[in-house]
């Protein structure tokens, strides 16, 4: 009996663990929120990664593909490789791939950091030579990394003894101003040293620079760059533009949903207004798409939306839980049956909304009890001050007294990672709280609240892993 108790509390507690960090690799980004500092954030999530990797190293390696964001898939794959004289021989091959997926499906900028932090740790292990060999060779247009990335993509190569095919090594390594290149990307490299018309041929980020060189003038620059720029430079310097009086031609049928409403989010109230038709069919667009690439079909659904001061986010993280929320309500109307919106600050209309008031989340969440629907989606910070834990004592009387069934599933999903206690804040033991960076991550997140609540054990957690992991490494070949 004793030994049956210990077993189970063990695995409680291993499931707890586990929990809390997925949750803060959903949420936490390193950087600074609304009420808490970069320093912190940094801190308290690598103490995390330090903790799981030490005592769950295979589900750490597996947390790759739950759906985390790019900021702690970046830190997992170098604590791995750092780390991998502690790998089980049985657990090798899983583990070796599971980081060539993640690194491959990373953003490349990403990616050549991740590379690029193996040499500043100068871990140069067998495994992480390969890795990095294996990533350079995969690469659809390795020539285009090599003139965008030049310094990191020289320092990898440097670093673990890469032979590079072509023209590459020369190109990286040697005198690249006194020789005339067959491969096009290097050669306009060079000639924009001496033209200012081969300027407009190369990467925007590498443009950037050489424009500063020819003496261009800024606006003149940024109108005849488009064509070099991607979707998120073009949304980075639309703000310059504007300040410049430069057109700057933003497809917004390309992007994603949760940036989509950020974008939209910076805009003046004004514009927002006048162009309602354009933003509006963008954003519905763009959950449809989303919604695609993640299937999810719902009932009767209200979403409670944080539209308090709090959720402006940070000088890093501007207006992001917002859009999170505006983007969420995008979602979750086009994947449910019946669908109402209840924010903080009541409006008849979202593409409106701003960052204002105290945090109310009591007030729209009897609304949305009242309404009766079949899942009740909340999207907030937690940092419930008006008045202090209301939403709390609503949702304690409503699960003891009206709901003990759980008829009415009620998720709280925050895009907010709490440095002070590791993890989310939370409204109530009684309904469970999940991560949420991007609104697109919504499918998987309703999936994972089973093991938020509680409700499932330590080896369906597992299970649920293992089957992410297999499911990841079938989409890549391995």
């Amino acid at each position: 009996m004793i030994n049956n108790t210990v077993n189970t509390r063990s695995e409680q507690v291993a499931r707890e663990d586990l929990v809390m960090f997925i949750n803060a690799c959903l949420a936490c980004t390193g950087q600074r929120e609304f009420y808490d500092d970069a320093y912190g954030q940094k801190v308290s999530i690598n103490f995390l990664h330090d903790y799981i990797l030490g005592n769950y190293r295979l589900l750490y390696a597996r947390t790759l593909a739950a759906g985390i964001n790019h900021f702690n898939q970046a830190q997992i794959i170098i604590k791995l490789l750092a780390t991998g004289k502690q790998t089980q021989p049985e657990h090798r091959q899983e583990e070796g791939a599971l980081i060539a997926a993640a690194l491959e499906k990373l953003p490349p900028q990403r990616a050549w950091g991740v590379l690029q932090q193996l040499r500043k740790q100068r871990i140069n292990n067998r495994r992480a030579r390969a890795i990095a060999r294996d990533y350079l060779q995969q690469r659809r247009d390795v020539n285009f990394d090599a003139v965008k990335y030049r310094s990191k993509v020289r320092a990898i190569a440097a670093h673990v003894h890469l032979k590079l095919p072509g023209e590459l090594s020369t190109f990286l390594f040697r005198n690249w101003q006194k020789k005339q290149y067959k491969t096009e990307l290097f050669e306009n490299f060079r000639l924009a040293h001496y033209s200012a018309e081969a300027v407009y041929k190369l990467p925007f980020t590498v443009a950037e620079g050489l424009a500063v060189k020819h003496k261009i003038k800024r606006d003149v620059f940024l109108s005849r760059i488009q064509e070099q720029m991607t979707i998120g430079e073009k949304l980075r310097f639309q703000g310059a533009a504007e300040r410049t009086e430069v057109d700057i031609n933003l497809n917004l049928a390309r992007l994603p949903l949760t940036k989509l409403a950020l974008y939209i989010l910076s805009l003046p109230v004004e514009t927002r207004k006048q162009e309602w038709d354009t933003l509006h069919q963008a954003l519905e667009k763009s959950a449809q798409i989303a919604l695609k690439k993640a299937p999810l079909k719902l009932g009767k659904v209200a979403a409670i939306l944080d539209c308090s001061y709090s959720s402006s986010g940070s000088s890093e993280k501007r207006r992001r839980p917002l859009g999170v929320a505006l983007a969420a309500h995008y979602l979750l109307q086009a994947a449910s049956r019946e669908y109402q919106a209840f924010w903080t600050v009541p409006t008849h209309n979202s593409m409106l909304v701003r960052p204002y008031g105290q945090t109310d989340l009591a007030t729209p969440l009897l609304d949305a009890l009242e309404w009766d629907a079949d899942l009740v989606v909340i999207v907030s910070d937690g940092c419930e001050n008006d008045p202090p834990r209301g939403a709390a004592e609503v949702l304690r009387v409503y699960r003891r007294q009206i709901d003990p069934w759980r008829r009415t599933g009620i998720v709280h999903c925050n895009p907010v990672f709490n440095a002070d206690d590791f993890s989310l804040r939370n409204l109530s033991s009684y309904i469970p709280t999940v991560g949420l960076r991007d609104a697109e991550d919504l499918p998987t997140m309703l999936g994972f609240a089973r093991f938020a609540d509680g409700s499932a054990s330590l080896r369906e957690l597992e299970a649920y892993l293992a089957q992410r992991v297999q499911q990841m490494l079938n989409n890549f070949g391995f």
